[in-house]
């Protein structure tokens, strides 16, 4: 099987339909999870962020400049 980044790369290759396919079936695929490996994942997710956010890898953003982005891009 492909690794993720080929994945990735294959994907945003499509177009936009097909892109937004492959997103439905792959947001319908998490709700097959149960509530427990669900938050388990959630976890491990928040956890890769605060590492990546410690180590300088990323950085803060605050909400103002989320809202405002928000906000442009839904005009």
């Amino acid at each position: 099987m492909s690794n993720l980044a080929e994945v990735i790369k294959g994907a945003m290759s499509l177009g936009t339909r097909d892109r937004a396919a492959l997103a439905e079936k792959l947001l319908a695929s998490l709700e097959e999870l149960s509530e427990e490996e669900a938050e388990r994942l959630w976890a491990e997710e928040a956890q890769r962020r605060l590492d990546e956010y410690r180590s300088g890898r990323a950085k803060a953003v605050s909400s103002d400049a989320v809202h405002e982005k928000v906000d442009k891009l839904f005009r």
